[in-house]
């Protein structure tokens, strides 16, 4: 079965966390890859979502320099969302005061 691979980056403004991984995780930009698989026995190309992982800088050991932790792609998209929410009104907030 052939795989398909997407990487992309998610930029968060302010600390975020996840339902879907322990803890809070700093502003930065993060690597997120999503890997979908082919659906066989179909007249037509069609894919089916396998796995999301997104990779956080390792806090736990000197030794290792990256975690790569599997997420909810709906709870990464949520948290997005509520990132760009409030760099929406930080900018709002910014021109009130201006």
């Amino acid at each position: 079965m052939q795989d398909r691979i997407t990487r992309r980056l998610a930029t968060f403004q302010y600390p975020f966390s996840l339902a879907s991984v322990e803890g809070h995780h700093p502003a930065g930009t993060y690597a997120v890859e999503t890997t979908e698989a082919l659906i066989g026995g179909l007249s037509f190309l069609a894919y089916r979502r396998v796995s999301t992982t997104i990779e956080f800088p390792s806090g736990y050991s000197a030794m290792v320099s990256r975690q790569v932790v599997e997420v909810d792609p709906l709870d990464l998209e949520a948290a997005e969302t509520r990132d760009a929410g409030l760099v929406s009104a930080a900018a709002v907030s910014r021109r009130v005061e201006a």
